[in-house]
């Protein structure tokens, strides 16, 4: 019999586990897990206001980077737009609706972008 792969793969209470130890990312001992999620290698922009009192903001998901590179990506798109942001669970906020101008320069960047 084979064995079987699956189970948990997020909890309301540590975030993201890994699949090989079923632990969360931040204290996986198998190593085995990358620390931001795969993904496709395609960069997805996108308007959000639930959650913010009608305030929207543009997120950007899916970036191929370390944390690290991440933030001081999100530091020079702020700078760009002109506007605040953070980075949150791997994604980039940036206050305001800036849709043309993130992707312009992303794909400036050579990423390629979707949205």
């Amino acid at each position: 019999m084979a064995k079987q792969r699956g189970g948990l793969v997020y909890s309301t209470d540590a975030g993201r586990m890994c699949p090989a130890c079923r632990r969360p990312l931040a204290e996986c001992a198998c190593g085995s897990s990358a620390e931001g999620p795969a993904g496709d290698g395609i960069v997805r922009i996108r308007r959000e206001t639930q959650g913010r009192k009608g305030q929207g903001v543009t997120v950007i998901s899916g970036i191929p980077v370390d944390a690290g590179e991440l933030k001081k990506l999100a530091k020079s798109l702020k700078q760009k737009c002109g506007s605040g942001g953070t980075v949150k669970d791997g994604n980039i906020e940036i206050q305001g609706d800036h849709r043309a101008t993130l992707g312009a320069e992303l794909r400036a960047r050579g990423f390629t972008v979707r949205g």
